[in-house]
């Protein structure tokens, strides 16, 4: 599933520029850098935008589209910022057979917004994702990192409204 890039205005804080300038010279020379600093860059934005993707090419010394292709290659990179309520149903083969394409049409609908997307308000994240090694609970949905299996359309509402 190919990731969206984010229209959200990339911000960013001289604490965090401090913090990934750190990251980047501590691996500069270390072989099989680049993953170690992509996940310490998505701590530190919780996301990677084009110009973080960018600051890492050059303290690395590889090109932006090798840092590109590992982050959009790995599920557990985000090019977009999180919402408040962050939510993703797997679509992975158990989680499709056993309805999760239902539940995602119910999750757009109550966020009004697409697979990727960030609510204009930063209220709702969503995205669809492939399996998240939890096949028997098929299928399967996370909101802000709780997992939640065996579910029917009908439970979502319930489920988002917790987090409200």
């Amino acid at each position: 599933m190919k990731k969206k890039l984010t229209t959200v205005a990339f911000t960013e804080t001289k604490e965090q520029a401090d913090k990934l300038d750190a990251l980047i010279a501590k691996y500069k020379n270390v072989g099989g850098n680049l993953m170690p600093v992509l996940q310490g860059a998505q701590d530190i934005y919780g996301y990677l935008p084009l110009e973080v993707q960018k600051k890492i090419a050059i303290g690395l010394d590889v090109s932006v589209s090798e840092v590109y292709g590992v982050a959009s290659f790995y599920s557990q990179f985000s090019f977009n910022p999180k919402g408040k309520v962050s939510i993703a149903v797997c679509l992975g083969t158990a989680c499709y057979v056993k309805g999760s394409g239902k539940l995602h049409e119910k999750c757009m609908e109550i966020t009004g917004i697409g697979a990727g997307d960030i609510s204009p308000d930063g209220r709702f994240s969503y995205d669809a994702t492939r399996c998240i090694g939890a096949c028997g609970l098929a299928p399967v949905m996370t909101v802000n990192g709780d997992v939640y299996g065996r579910i029917t359309p009908a439970d979502v509402d319930g489920i988002i409204a917790k987090y409200l």
